[in-house]
């Protein structure tokens, strides 16, 4: 089967959208087109029609048409499957079957139609592939934006938290009549009448060296209390007065603040020129009663080699799983080799992993319908109690070895009925109005917070508070498969690699 080009057209033949699989030039796309009503005998129920060089194939819809044009020795009978499948595309993306919707999403339609034929032949697919082709999903980029979100909340969490005991010490000094630490050497007035040099020598130059006098106090005048920059130079200027003459400094920021902020804004991952990144999700469903319905973890690690000279090297997987996770290796990875000995290596050992991509070398699955696998359990009792309702909720941690990170347990609520009155709590909680559910927030849950518990009333069913779903991240695997040691090819010398692993929930719901 050679296909020539598929088209949306009226029944006058004015193109609308218009594929062509082959070299064809405008002028006659339009004249194939325009000719194609001429052609069709009104009287007889046909879904093709021919002429000397070429073969419409076509399919009303509605007031319009889809058409393929192919060559005359193409195949019939492949010709009507491809055209219906072409038929279910268009409704994927046009509401209504009108020229003003198929020409908006003309764009859409074009690439669909190139997902189904390539260079004028029929791909292997189905709706359900092209709709995922078309979208471009990246579990990559989910990942990359879960921990990113992940690292905000964690900055955000910490400046609240040193904010507050910033507040609570200038309180507690001003209660004894003493310096807020942290706020200048003038009582409550602070940083207004404070040389920032005064401000460094009093916190970091060691008191038995007073080899430098700091610089004289100048207060700033109002119409300069905006105007940054300029006081940071001279800090910067007078901490590299000291250093050059053997002051020891212990930071070059200002005071406490700029140590608070070091901590809020951690570092970004110190990335070796062989770097990996293991990858884990989780989908679970749980009955509210108990049992697990189902239970799903992909994972997978993926290799970025940044340095030629590192191409030919090998991984040493430390495969601890005990729960029975199937792994499966690249098809360029030699299989006999990793069953053997679990090292990851090419089969042609003189060839190199590509430079600055990430290869996926290694991925597995653990499917279970198992309860002692669950890493998480939630257990949520809502009883009635007259007009309202009771509800206890709570978490205990299973596999003790792992760290779950800004845990989101989220419960929905009735609308309409007020806020729900929270009784005992661990962590902290938000009711959001709009979206009607309840949010019980936990910064972290280890084998030293296993366990917690919520209690809350408010009007309603049972039945309102479900389903329960919960989202968290963690740093550690869950199949605990990790990369012991990176050796190379030749010589079986170890190379030093940087890992990056995160364990993230991608549906996680009690029912």
């Amino acid at each position: 089967m050679v296909l020539l080009a598929a088209a949306v057209c009226t029944k006058a033949g004015k193109a609308i959208v218009s594929r062509q699989f082959v070299e064809m030039t405008r002028t006659r796309v339009e004249g194939l087109l325009a000719a194609f009503p001429k052609l069709m005998n009104t009287g007889k129920q046909h879904t093709f029609v021919e002429t000397e060089s070429v073969r419409y194939v076509y399919q009303p819809l509605e007031k319009l048409y889809m058409v393929l044009i192919t060559t005359k020795n193409s195949n019939i009978l492949e010709d009507l499957e491809t055209l219906r499948l072409f038929s279910r595309v268009i409704p994927e993306y046009c509401r209504v079957l009108e020229e003003g919707e198929i020409s908006q999403h003309c764009f859409d339609l074009i690439f669909a139609f190139d997902e189904i034929v390539a260079l004028g032949y029929r791909e292997n697919v189905n709706l359900a592939q092209i709709r995922t082709f078309t979208e471009m999903d990246s579990h990559e980029e989910k990942v990359f934006r879960a921990v990113r979100e992940t690292q905000e909340r964690e900055a955000k969490a910490e400046m609240r938290r040193k904010a507050k005991e910033l507040q609570q010490a200038r309180r507690d000094a001003e209660r004894a009549g003493k310096k807020a630490p942290g706020f200048g050497g003038f009582g409550s007035s602070g940083m207004s009448n404070v040389n920032p040099a005064t401000i460094i020598t009093d916190s970091f130059v060691e008191p038995e060296k007073p080899k430098v006098a700091p610089a004289p106090v100048r207060p700033s005048s109002s119409s300069k209390a905006l105007k940054l920059g300029a006081k940071g130079k001279e800090v910067d200027n007078f901490v590299d007065k000291l250093k050059s003459e053997g002051e020891h400094v212990i930071a070059p920021g200002l005071g406490r603040k700029s140590s608070d902020v070091s901590k809020v804004l951690q570092p970004p991952i110190n990335t070796e020129s062989i770097h990996m990144r293991i990858e884990e999700k989780i989908s679970l469903s749980c009955g509210r009663d108990g049992g697990l319905q189902n239970m799903e973890v992909l994972g997978m690690i993926s290799l970025r080699v940044g340095d030629e000279k590192n191409g030919r090297i090998r991984l040493h997987v430390s495969n601890n799983d005990k729960k029975g996770a199937q792994m499966q290796t690249h098809p360029n990875v030699d299989k006999k080799l990793f069953s053997s000995d679990s090292v990851i290596g090419l089969k042609n050992p003189d060839k190199s992993f590509p430079l600055n991509s990430d290869v996926g070398v290694l991925k597995w699955r653990l499917q279970s319908t198992d309860e002692s696998v669950i890493p998480l359990t939630i257990n949520c009792w809502p009883s009635e109690a007259g007009s309202s309702c009771d509800v206890n909720i709570e978490y205990e941690l299973q596999e003790e070895e792992l760290e779950l990170n800004d845990v989101v347990i989220t419960i929905p609520v009735p609308s309409g009925v007020g806020a729900p009155l929270i009784g005992d709590l661990d962590g902290e909680y938000r009711h959001d109005t709009r979206r009607n559910i309840l949010e019980w927030c936990l910064p972290v849950i280890d084998a030293n917070n296993k366990s917690g518990s919520l209690e809350f009333s408010i009007a309603g069913q049972p039945n309102d508070f479900f389903p329960v779903n919960v989202c968290f991240v963690s740093k550690r695997s869950y199949c605990d498969i990790q990369v012991a040691k990176v050796t190379l090819v030749e010589g079986d010398g170890q190379v030093k690699f940087s890992t990056e692993t995160s364990f993230i929930s991608d549906k996680y719901e009690i029912l």
